[in-house]
């Protein structure tokens, strides 16, 4: 549009735009001043920024910035710091007895917060955020510990862990697969799955299904069923079952065995670590 071509709107001055739509037209005001020199400093701003601090992204990192700063490098800091003022009741902790820590309330207070800190980012994947466990995965706060539910126990199983390869000290039981193996028929297993029911009055036992666990599960079990956690072997005569009560769950448990896995934590955890998380689980009521 030539210059004698523009319109200009009478009552303000301004040039009027080309466009119009049911006889409205648009004046064609500019920004403010002071718009345009703010826009202008925050881009101005922008590259600076980037060119301070970490900003571009790359394939596996980003740019690091001409001054360093790294937020990651601040909260370890923060983190270091925070464990240096801490220094002193970590170490007691990790020194101390459980009787030590429970007589002394300071200890006690430290380690319940730091395990509870621990089992939630840890353990409650598995044992659930109040340790009451799921179908395959022990309940805490049962009385129903196996290889031990003193504190000192359950450190060891964290510490160690149940049938972690990589640990020589590990927890470890098997139980064989009677089905799978072929050491007992499907009508032996389903016997011997109605007398362990009986056990904790759940079914009916018969003489050939008494035989047949005396012979086959007592070894471990005991004769009553009243189980051995030094070596692992659960009671049979109470109402907690970790893989389910009902009658096809126990025959599946004879039939293929179970093999469930826990980690060792100690190459992971510090013993502090480890003496506070054992001690937050024996305090939630279960345990010896």
């Amino acid at each position: 549009m030539s210059q004698d071509d523009r319109k200009i709107d009478e009552a303000t001055g301004q040039e009027i735009k080309s466009h119009e739509w049911d006889g409205i037209a648009e004046l064609d005001t500019p920004l403010p001043r002071w718009w345009l020199w703010t826009f202008y400093i925050t881009i101005v701003w922008g590259v600076i920024y980037t060119i301070a601090y970490p900003a571009w992204p790359l394939v596996s990192s980003a740019t690091a910035g001409v001054l360093g700063y790294s937020s990651r490098g601040e909260v370890a800091e923060a983190i270091a710091a925070h464990e240096e003022s801490n220094a002193f009741i970590i170490a007691r902790t990790g020194n101390a007895s459980f009787e030590e820590i429970n007589a002394d309330a300071d200890l006690d207070s430290f380690a319940k917060a730091g395990g509870a800190a621990v089992f939630r980012t840890y353990c409650s994947q598995c044992h659930g955020a109040g340790a009451a466990g799921a179908k395959g995965y022990p309940n805490l706060i049962d009385d129903d510990w196996l290889w031990g539910g003193t504190a000192d126990a359950i450190a060891a199983t964290v510490r160690h862990g149940i049938r972690w390869e990589f640990d020589d000290d590990t927890r470890y039981s098997e139980m064989p697969a009677f089905g799978r193996d072929e050491i007992l028929a499907a009508d032996e297993i389903e016997l011997v799955a109605d007398y362990v029911l009986s056990l904790s009055d759940r079914g009916e036992a018969s003489d050939d299904g008494a035989t047949l666990y005396a012979d086959n599960c007592a070894a471990c079990h005991g004769d009553t069923g009243l189980g051995d956690p030094e070596q692992g072997a659960p009671n049979l005569a109470d109402a907690i079952w970790r893989y389910g009560a009902d009658r096809d769950a126990v025959i599946e448990t004879i039939t293929y065995s179970r093999f469930g896995v826990m980690p060792s934590w100690s190459e992971r955890l510090t013993e502090a670590q480890i003496r506070q998380v054992a001690h937050y689980v024996h305090t939630l009521g279960g345990g010896e």
